[in-house]
This record gives C-alpha cells, sequence and structure tokens, in this order.
C-alpha cells in the first residue's frame, strides 16, 4: 500500500512539474506568473534528488558508508576536522555560492526569461548538481586532493600538470571577480561594508563557542550567531544614519579592495574552526533565510512576470553586454547551472572535513540543488521589474546615453516604455540619488528583491529592503572568496609539493603563509586592475570569468569521466560525459567569439584595436585618452588569456581520451590514486553500542 501512494505521489508531482515548465516554454505574448517558475523548479528538484542523485550514488559511485574518510583518518585540529553534516551542508552551499546565481541570470535577462531558466532548472540537475557530487566523491577517496592534484595522479604527467596550471589560474580569475563584485557592492555603503564586517568576529565567537565553550552545541551557537547578525543588520542601518561613525565605513573602491585582499588572507591562513567554516554557516542562514522568504512572498502574490520570453536581443546586439543568445546565456549563467569554481571547493575544502560518505549526496547534490533555486529567483526578481526599468538600471551610459533623457529615450524605443519620473520616484523610494546606469546586476537585482519583499511586507520600509539585498549579496560573494582563497593555497601547495614535498603539506606554517600570501597576490592583482577600470571591470572580467568557469567545470569532468573508465565503469561514463561534451561545445563557441570577433562589443581584440584606432586618432576626450592605455592592456590580456584557457582545455580532453583509449585497448595507464580502504571507528562504534 505505501509503495502504490509513494508511486502516486512522484506520479503527481512528475505531472505538476511538466505542466508548469510547459507552461513557461510555450506562453508568449502576455505576463505569466511567477509561481509556475517556482512550481517547475520544485518538481524538477524533488524528482532530480530522490531518484537521479540517488541513482548515481547507489550505481556510480558505489557510496560506502563504512568507510573512513580523510577527516576522520587525517584529523589535525586545522584542515583536516570531521564537521557536523548540517555545519558541513552550510560551510560548502556558502562557499559555492557566490556571485553567479545572482548576478548571471541578472544580466542574461536581456535575452528574455526563457533561455536562462530553461538552462538553470535543467543544466544544474543533469551537469552541475552530477560535477559537485561526483568531484567530492572522488576526492573523499583520493585524501581529499584537489582538482588537479587529482588530474595529475589519475591522467598523467601532461594532462595532469594542464589541469594543474589551468585550475590554479582560471581560479585567480574567478577570485578577482569575486572581489570585484563584492568591492563594487559595498562602495560607499557605510551600511554594507559595516554588516559584512561584522560577520568575520561573530564567525570567531561562534567558533571558539563551538569548539571551547560549548562543544557540540551546535544549536545554541547557531541561536546566537543568528541573533548577532540580525543585530549588525540593525547596526549597519543606525551606523549609516550616524554622521560620524558612517564615515568609518564609508570607502573608496580602492581601499575596499585592499581591505578584501587582508581578509582573504586571514581566511586562507587562520584555522578552519575558527573562521571560515562558522562564518560560511553562519552566512548560510542569511542566504537560505532571504531566499525562502523571496519563494513565499512569491507565493503569496504570485507577481507577473514583465520581461518577455524572448527579447530582440537574442540576436547579439544588446545593451548590457555583445554576444549572442548561443553560447553566451550558458556563458553568462555558470554557477546557477554549472560552475567548475564548485569542483574546486568539492575538492579542497569540503572533503577534509565530511565524516562519512553517505553525505556526499545531500552535500554535493543537494547543495547545488539550493544554489540554482537562488539563481532562479534572481531571475523571478529581474524580469518582475518593468522592461523598461530593468534597461535603466543595467544599461551603461555609453550605450544609452549619459543623461536621463537621453537614456529614457533610447530605451522606449526598442519598444519597453520608461519615463525620468518613474526611475526618480524608484530611486527615491530605495534611498538612492539614482538608479540609472548601474551596471553589473545587483542593483537591479536588489530592486527586484526589495519590490517583492515591500510589496509581501511593507511597502514603507522598500529602503530598508533594498538595503538589505545590497547587504545579502555582498554576504554571499565574500564567503566564496574566502573559501576559494584557502582553495587557492592547497592547490599551489599540492603544485609545489611536487618539487619541495615539505611545501605540499598543508598544515606546514611556513608553507601556509607563503603561499597564501602568493594566491591573494595573484587574484588581488585582477581585483585591483578591476577597480581602477572607469568603466566599473565588470563589462570586462565577467565574459572571461564565464568562460573560464564553465571551461574548469569541463577540466573536471574530464577527470570524472576518466576515472569512470579506468574504474571499469564505462557503461556509466555518459554521466559526467554528455554534460562534458556540452561543455567543450558551449566554451569553444564563446572563446573564439571572444578571440576573433570583429565586434568590438564582443571580441576582446576587436575591442582594444578599436580603441588604439580613436586613440591614435585624436578622437577621444582627455578623459577617456587618459584611461585607454589600461584599457587596451586589459582586453588584450583577457584575450591572451582565453587563448590560453582554451588551449589547455583540449590539451586535457585529448589527454583523458589518450589514456581513455589506452586502458580499454589493455594498454599501461597511470594507475587508480583511490586510498585503501580503512573501517570507519565512527560507523563501528555505533554498530557496537
Amino acid at each position: 500500500m505505501n509503495t502504490q501512494l509513494n508511486k502516486i505521489i512522484w506520479l503527481i508531482v512528475s505531472i505538476l512539474g511538466a505542466t508548469a515548465v510547459g507552461g513557461i516554454a510555450i506562453n508568449r505574448g502576455e505576463d505569466i506568473n511567477a509561481l509556475w517558475f517556482v512550481t517547475a523548479a520544485l518538481c524538477i528538484y524533488a524528482i532530480a534528488y530522490r531518484f537521479y542523485a540517488a541513482w548515481i550514488a547507489a550505481n556510480v559511485l558505489v557510496i560506502d558508508t563504512t568507510r573512513a574518510t580523510p577527516a576522520e583518518r587525517l584529523d589535525n585540529g586545522k584542515d583536516f576536522v570531521p564537521t557536523n553534516r548540517w555545519i558541513l551542508f552550510g560551510h560548502h552551499f556558502a562557499a559555492i555560492a557566490g556571485p553567479g546565481p545572482l548576478v548571471g541570470p541578472t544580466l542574461a535577462a536581456q535575452f528574455g526569461y526563457l533561455p536562462g531558466t530553461l538552462w538553470i532548472l535543467f543544466g544544474a540537475v543533469l551537469g552541475g548538481c552530477v560535477q559537485d557530487m561526483v568531484t567530492l566523491f572522488l576526492s573523499t577517496r583520493r585524501d581529499a586532493k584537489s582538482l588537479g592534484q587529482m588530474a595529475r595522479d589519475e591522467l598523467g604527467q601532461l594532462g595532469g600538470t594542464a589541469a594543474l596550471i589551468g585550475t590554479f589560474f582560471i581560479m585567480i580569475i574567478l577570485i578577482a571577480v569575486l572581489g570585484l563584485v563584492v568591492v563594487n557592492a559595498m562602495k560607499h555603503s557605510p551600511w554594507a561594508t559595516s554588516t559584512v564586517a561584522a560577520t568575520i568576529p561573530i564567525a570567531m565567537i561562534v567558533g571558539v563557542y563551538m569548539r571551547f565553550i560549548r562543544p557540540g552545541q551546535v544549536l545554541e551557537a547557531s541561536a546566537i550567531g543568528v541573533i548577532l547578525l540580525l543585530l549588525s543588520v540593525l547596526a549597519g542601518g543606525w551606523i549609516d544614519n550616524n554622521a560620524t561613525l558612517r564615515i568609518l565605513f564609508d570607502h573608496e573602491g580602492l581601499t575596499l579592495a585592499w581591505w578584501v585582499m587582508a581578509y582573504g588572507f586571514a581566511a586562507a591562513i587562520l584555522p578552519v574552526w575558527l573562521l571560515l567554516a562558522p562564518r560560511d554557516y553562519l552566512s548560510t542562514y542569511i542566504k537560505v533565510g532571504t531566499i525562502t522568504l523571496l519563494a513565499l512572498a512569491i507565493i503569496m502574490l504570485q507577481p507577473e512576470v514583465k520581461m518577455p520570453a524572448l527579447t530582440q536581443f537574442i540576436d547579439g546586439t544588446g545593451p548590457i553586454f555583445g554576444g549572442k543568445l548561443f553560447p553566451f546565456v550558458f556563458i553568462t549563467i555558470a554557477c546557477g547551472a554549472i560552475s567548475g569554481f564548485h569542483a574546486l571547493i568539492a575538492s579542497g575544502t569540503t572533503p577534509k572535513l565530511l565524516i562519512n560518505e553517505r553525505d556526499i549526496r545531500m552535500i554535493g547534490y543537494g547543495a547545488m540543488l539550493l544554489e540554482s533555486f537562488v539563481a532562479l529567483m534572481a531571475m523571478i526578481a529581474a524580469t518582475v521589474l518593468d522592461p523598461g526599468v530593468f534597461f535603466a538600471i543595467n544599461s551603461p551610459a555609453g550605450v544609452v546615453g549619459a543623461l536621463e533623457i537621453d537614456a529614457v529615450a533610447k530605451i522606449s524605443s526598442w519598444g519597453f516604455p520608461v519615463s525620468v519620473e518613474q526611475m526618480q520616484l524608484l530611486a527615491n523610494q530605495m534611498g538612492e540619488a539614482s538608479l540609472f546606469a548601474r551596471t553589473g546586476g545587483a542593483p537591479s537585482l536588489a530592486v527586484g528583491m526589495a519590490s517583492i519583499f515591500g510589496s509581501a511586507f511593507g511597502e514603507k520600509l522598500l529602503a530598508l529592503w533594498y538595503h538589505f539585498a545590497i547587504m545579502f549579496e555582498a554576504i554571499f560573494i565574500l564567503t566564496t572568496l574566502d573559501a576559494g582563497t584557502r582553495v587557492g593555497r592547497f592547490m599551489l601547495q599540492d603544485m609545489l609539493g611536487n618539487i619541495w614535498p615539505r611545501m605540499g603539506e598543508t598544515s606546514w606554517t611556513p608553507s601556509v603563509i607563503f603561499t597564501s600570501a602568493l594566491v591573494v597576490s595573484g587574484w588581488g592583482y585582477f581585483l585591483y586592475i578591476g577597480v581602477i577600470d572607469p568603466n566599473g571591470g565588470v563589462n570586462i572580467l565577467w565574459p572571461l570569468f564565464g568562460i573560464a568557469n564553465q571551461m574548469l567545470a569541463a577540466i573536471a569532468l574530464s577527470v570524472a569521466t576518466g576515472i569512470l573508465i579506468k574504474s571499469d565503469k564505462l557503461k556509466y561514463a555518459w554521466v559526467t560525459g554528455l554534460p562534458l561534451l556540452w561543455l567543450i561545445i558551449i566554451t569553444s563557441s564563446a572563446a573564439w567569439e571572444k578571440i576573433a570577433s570583429t565586434d568590438v562589443r564582443v571580441g576582446f581584440f576587436a575591442g582594444a584595436n578599436d580603441l588604439v584606432a580613436k586613440l591614435a586618432s585624436g578622437s577621444m576626450s582627455p578623459e577617456k585618452a587618459s584611461v585607454a592605455p589600461q584599457l587596451i592592456f586589459n582586453l588584450q590580456l583577457d584575450a591572451w588569456l582565453t587563448v590560453f584557457f582554451v588551449a589547455l582545455l583540449w590539451l586535457i580532453v585529448f589527454d583523458m581520451l589518450r589514456v581513455c583509449g589506452r586502458y580499454l585497448a589493455g594498454k599501461p595507464v597511470p594507475p587508480l590514486s583511490e586510498s585503501p580502504h580503512r573501517p570507519s571507528r565512527w560507523v563501528e562504534d555505533w554498530v557496537r553500542d
């Protein structure tokens, strides 16, 4: 009876999900209720987790709950620390959920709601979640080795070295963009800056409480942390309204960039229990709580999505960024569907904290599902705005005009009417002087979230909701930056350990300090370049971020596919092989466009050459001419980095195919580097008790 009831329930869920997706896909010419998006997501996620993820865990990975994990075998109280599964889920989710699921969908909304929504839903369950779970499993079985080191062990010297170098340099770009987005969100915002700063000592208090004062009392520590976080948000508003104190937190972007670098260095060298894990865990409360509140507000209000399913900008003429629907929607939305950065977390920090393999499905697959839902909420928040308002906020002045009257005339000519009065009223409601040309995605997302929250819980608090959303985005991003820096340290230690074994000891203090300083210096340079860029940096770095991120995912899936085949699981290789094939297609296509396109808004070299020509002809204003050399250098650097990344990707893919071909032909290949099985003491004790 229970079996029949279970089948009926899942049949209903399947029909409901298919109906919701169909309603989203075929709707044309009129507004669609946002409730369809939430329904489609929840049904698809439930089915994928219950059936597909469970099947992969049981049949492809063959999870062993009796096997001791690296956290148990190598526990040293610093990097390898057995961690409660819920704390680890929060830490992992906080680490992977950076700007991608927030900013990417917002920017991609210029194509309309349909392409991004479908990519978020199906890209996650078939690609992103699979990559995260498989990588977490493989690293756990290999003493928590980094992705690059696993590639070197499993593919051999050539492909492994390429993967080590590629993943490290790609990660440097990723962290730089994370830092740039958070700096732009906190710049001249005392409220956001003071609140984000307060999360650091709060996390340290919680870490000390759980480790020394009340060990194991997770609920108590969580309650204390959440209360302090909420108080910090209220205190941020008080600081913002205090003429004396607000000066202490009102900074230029470059000053904030130096502080962000200092924070990244501290997060990389301090024990994980003191800052990284409790801070990310507490940040998860804000993240999950806010997204849950947003979902409830959407269910209550059932707002209409006003952006059309497809806009005329699918042809590549979009004002927010140049490039056609294919392949750039798949590059712009990275973390919400599939993200290579996640593979660094899943092979860098999380395996060192995992207590039991049974939690791999929940943490690997489940956390990515939650991030995909975040991306969908961001898409809804962006598309419930009037399209004219959306484009007025996100379109740069160089495209629509520096004067407000020119901007509204240009945007209205596209068929998306908006007025100066409408934008000024909205800015006043949000507590801002102006919302025109606030590029980067974060402000428009905050406006959309504030509008939904205001309609559901009080329109008189719109300014409060807006600044809360800005703070929410900043915290979202910074928690990924700190974990990424620590992962970068692990990766660099792995590489240097091949030259000097002592440098490969992740807890040796001189190695920790030296490698952390190198990693922060690397991404700090690109952060500095982005901050001083007069165009805000995001327009130049975000496409490179997206391409690099998806290439990193392709590298992770190449390693996973190679290991599956070497493990005599050829019949299951399609699980990672199909998403790998798709990523190779879209990343190679996007890289070719960014390198070879003659469109100055798309091609890096084309953009640089255009600036060179204008500078030589003297057609630039003195202000633009003074920064043109820096912009030219940035564009050329991005172009050559793209060439470098795509060359490494193809080298790794071909080397993986070479190794797999040799294995299937019975020829010698590098042996599997999986650590020997050791029974878990905790499981044995539990069974005996």
